[in-house]
């Protein structure tokens, strides 16, 4: 399954995973995401249990499809010798898939190439029980990987120079390799032991002047939000794509539903909108989310209806994510603010009201029970009659399990997405107030000042109301802040390591 990355899993190995009748595994170090390849029937059985090769026999013996999981490769520092021979002693038949291993997987991820022009020669080195003879080892030029030796870096630097390596060899460290959790840290032989001090396993060394190859190709531990534990408070169907993009940018988003949406508790204020939208009672029709895009798309369904009963009315949207969700549906918005995309940027665009041009003053906002009258009210002003019509509810969630409310108000998260004021009175509601180290980043304006009358400082805000520019808002504060951090010479430390008691490597 790869060395940690749930990304790294290759295409058979998801094949084999979605036919198997069971998989057996080491359940402490499997991400969710691999076991997510399996049907919901499948069994996983952990390899801590019990012999992993008798599970395994055991249950293909009844005619079961067995998946036996190992991280990286099987067949490099993992089981497949020792499991695969006593398989074939009892004549269960079987197949190889090999993997990512953390020998090329780990380094990838920490940006060193383990050849270039110069290092052709590679040598793979299983410290894990100590007693290695360094000596045959001691040619300058090979690069070496050495596994199992978070407990050995003393013996590990002091054996290579023993056996005649400059102390002044290129070495790296990398635990937790693949995983947003990763940290590398490039020293010399000589300095190994004191800079590598306090890192955690399981982790990996490279020695060799490859290791400087590290300044120039380093991408992963460089993302601009690596790490980064952000909490996504969103309704739970909204949350996927903003939670992908986070990950592109290497933070770890938690989605926390504050908010459901479901119907009007009563339905009759929508079924005369949309007769009266059939019918021609109004001019304009004004959608302010996605969600009361929804709202009319499934009234629509009800009624048998499609998108050809817009035909001659008009349609603004108050973004581009409204205006994306009205052309999925068929529907082309004759109105999106150009600037600040929100209530108050599509009233500065909305034409007055002209007799001679508009045969019809009325205009329907399809919208939350909990919306505000900014928009309603500026229409007013420009000759129009509005009618408001509650096209969905907005109910807070139930509050999220204790870990993560302990987390939100005692600095875990390093940064906090709010999408609307809604989620910010609701979070705050179910789960109480983030801490003051967590970076608190809002859509637009008006979600903004809601966060500020709950007493939370603003640091990131999107140029344009959508949750894409927010994601990419952030990334870029996160940049910043990485590249200030770099240039002061400080420690790198997410917002998360600032406050008081966080754990710091020594």
């Amino acid at each position: 399954m790869g060395p940690g990355d749930p990304g790294l899993l290759t295409l058979r190995a998801a094949d084999v995973l979605g036919r198997a009748d069971v998989v057996i595994a080491n359940r402490a170090a499997v991400h969710p995401e691999v076991l997510a390849h399996c049907r919901p029937e499948t069994e996983i059985l952990d390899s801590a249990d019990a012999d992993p090769a008798k599970l395994a026999a055991k249950a293909a013996k009844t005619g079961k499809r067995v998946v036996r999981l190992f991280q990286g490769d099987p067949g490099l520092a993992c089981g497949l010798a020792a499991e695969g021979g006593a398989l074939s002693k009892v004549g269960i038949p079987f197949e190889v898939v090999p993997g990512v291993s953390g020998v090329t997987g780990v380094p990838g991820y920490a940006g060193i190439p383990l050849t270039d022009n110069k290092h052709r020669e590679v040598r793979i080195i299983d410290a894990t029980g100590g007693g290695v003879d360094w000596e045959a080892f001691s040619a300058p030029d090979v690069t070496l990987v050495i596994l199992g030796a978070e407990g050995a870096v003393s013996e590990v630097a002091k054996g290579l120079i023993a056996a005649g390596r400059p102390d002044s060899t290129p070495a790296a460290m990398t635990s937790l390799g693949t995983t947003t959790e990763q940290e590398t840290v490039v020293s010399t032989l000589q300095r190994l032991v004191p800079d590598t001090k306090g890192m955690e396993a399981p982790a990996l060394i490279i020695v060799g002047d490859v290791v400087g190859w590290r300044d120039k190709l380093s991408w992963f531990e460089t993302k601009p939000l690596f790490g980064w534990r952000v909490l996504v408070p969103r309704t739970k169907e909204q949350a996927a794509s903003l939670s992908d993009q986070l990950r592109s940018y290497g933070a770890v988003p938690d989605e926390v539903p504050t908010i459901s949406v479901e119907p009007p508790r009563t339905p009759q204020q929508m079924d005369r909108a949309v007769k009266g939208l059939v019918t021609g009672r109004y001019e304009w029709v004004v959608f302010t989310s996605t969600n009361a895009v929804k709202a009319i798309r499934e009234k629509f369904v009800d009624y048998g209806l499609d998108a050809r009963a817009f035909a001659g009315l008009k349609v603004a949207a108050v973004g581009e994510q409204t205006a994306a969700a009205l052309v999925e549906f068929g529907i082309q918005p004759d109105l999106v603010p150009t600037g600040q995309q929100s209530s108050e940027g599509l009233a500065e665009v909305w034409p007055p009201y002209d007799e001679d041009l508009d045969p019809i003053n009325r205009v329907l906002l399809p919208r939350a029970d909990i919306a505000t009258d900014t928009l309603i009210a500026k229409l007013t002003d420009l000759g129009w009659e509005c009618e408001d019509v509650t096209a969905y509810r907005t109910v807070r969630a139930s509050p999220p399990p204790a870990p993560i409310r302990e987390a939100i108000k005692g600095g875990g998260f390093d940064a906090v997405l709010f999408t609307s004021s809604s989620t910010v009175k609701n979070l705050i509601g179910i789960a109480g107030k983030p801490h003051n180290v967590t970076v608190i980043a809002v859509i637009g304006p008006q979600t903004a000042k809601t966060a500020e009358e709950y007493g939370l400082r603003v640091d990131v805000m999107a140029e344009k109301p959508s949750v894409s520019a927010l994601a990419e808002a952030l990334a870029e504060y996160g940049s910043k802040r990485r590249a200030a951090q770099v240039e002061a010479g400080d420690p790198l430390r997410k917002p998360s390591q600032m406050r008081r008691g966080a754990r710091r490597r020594k």
